[in-house]
């Protein structure tokens, strides 16, 4: 017998409009949210496009949007979760999306052109990862300038300067990768974890894109501890290393890079950089027990110098310091001390690099030039690293 309906999924599935764009936007104000909708209606049209908002408040113009509401993730997060990919994994599926663009709190800050920028090379298939070049002060992102970028660059033979940047473009099999890549955490530590998407798009030869996003606000963690901050981004990044270890101690050629000098003007006053080297002195005196389980002696040599130079002609050596971040990688590892105190004992080392990275940019040093030449540093000793991870006890003597 006939029914009016005979095939009602079919028909259901008609109906529905096509996703060319998720959209994913983190927690903010109205006030934020609203801004980002006037940029993405200026950039994208809106008969492809869906929006997942963190927010339970209704936009006030844009009624040609379509907006659903998505679980609040944690408001004091800086940071893309595992749990937010999971999320969008989801989102993208039920949606049939061709690509999704995340963003991070404070995206309001983003220019519309960016925000195009980003989702350009994946809708039109060039790219299964984008990746924004941000614009920001010399003095900003300091964990990201000192450790992430140049570790990255130099295992994963990726020129991406912000491998941890909180707004990107994904395919949908690149967000299926870093779905899975989520489920390696329960449930509870997923609002926490961190994913690493350039070094799973590397891992996976997956085409990766960089586009220069031009000047963004950077958000803070609600409890802004550097020594919690620092431990918890470079123990995340020692373990995903870690985990890749087969992959990243093979050689590879690193692209050209295709980074934009733009950055923003110096802020007003500057940087403590004797309170810094006073914390590094403080540490040479009460640390050294346990940088001696870490280092071996020719680094620990280099720090002894360190420590009797002043405030105003501190300098960290570019190899001193990629030496000390492989160093803390292999004991990482080899879990040489508790990972917990091991990363704490980075902490007055990083700031002392910090305190030389001032001191050379105040001496007329270009900042981004400063770290391009830490990172060729980390490129030049990688044969050092392997040969430490094959054969850790080789260098203790």
């Amino acid at each position: 017998m006939a029914t009016a309906d005979p095939v009602p999924e079919l028909a259901s599935t008609a109906t529905r409009p096509a996703t060319d764009l998720l959209v994913m936007v983190a927690a903010g104000t109205p006030e934020q949210f609203e801004a980002i909708l006037a940029n993405l209606a200026s950039s994208f049209p809106p008969e492809g496009l869906l929006i997942a908002n963190r927010g339970s408040f209704p936009p006030k113009e844009y009624p040609a949007l379509r907006i659903v509401s998505t679980p609040s993730a944690n408001t004091g997060a800086w940071s893309l979760t595992a749990g937010e990919f999971a999320e969008a994994y989801r989102l993208a599926q039920e949606n049939e999306a061709r690509a999704v663009l995340m963003l991070g709190p404070g995206s309001d800050s983003l220019a519309s052109t960016a925000l195009r920028g980003l989702a350009d090379a994946v809708l039109d298939a060039s790219a299964d990862l984008t990746v924004p070049f941000y614009a920001l002060p010399p003095h900003r992102g300091m964990i990201n300038s000192a450790i992430l970028y140049p570790l990255t660059r130099t295992l994963f033979a990726s020129p991406v300067r912000f491998p941890l940047a909180i707004d990107l473009g994904l395919s949908p099999r690149m967000l299926q990768r870093l779905a899975a890549a989520a489920q390696r955490f329960s449930a509870a530590d997923q609002v926490e974890a961190l994913v690493w998407p350039v070094d799973e798009a590397v891992t996976a030869g997956f085409a990766v894109d960089e586009f220069d996003a031009g000047p963004r606000a950077q958000p803070q963690p609600a409890e802004p501890d550097i020594n919690a901050v620092l431990a918890r981004v470079t123990g995340s990044l020692f373990a995903d290393i870690e985990a890749k270890a087969a992959f990243w101690q093979r050689a590879r050629r690193l692209p050209p890079l295709r980074h934009a000098n733009s950055q923003q003007p110096l802020p007003e006053g500057a940087s403590d950089v004797t309170q810094m080297v006073e914390s590094f002195r403080f540490a040479y005196n009460n640390l050294l027990e346990i940088w001696t389980l870490i280092l071996p002696p020719h680094s620990l040599v280099g720090l002894k110098r360190l420590s009797l130079m002043s405030p105003t002609e501190f300098r960290m050596p570019d190899s001193l310091w990629a030496r000390i971040v492989f160093d803390f990688l292999v004991a990482y590892r080899l879990r040489t001390i508790n990972r917990g105190h091991l990363l704490g004992a980075l902490i007055p080392l990083y700031l002392a690099w910090v305190a030389g990275h001032i001191n050379a940019t105040g001496a007329g040093a270009d900042a981004e030039g400063h770290i391009e030449a830490v990172a060729a540093a980390f490129e030049a000793d990688k044969p050092y690293l392997v040969a430490r991870w094959r054969w850790p006890d080789r260098f203790n003597a």
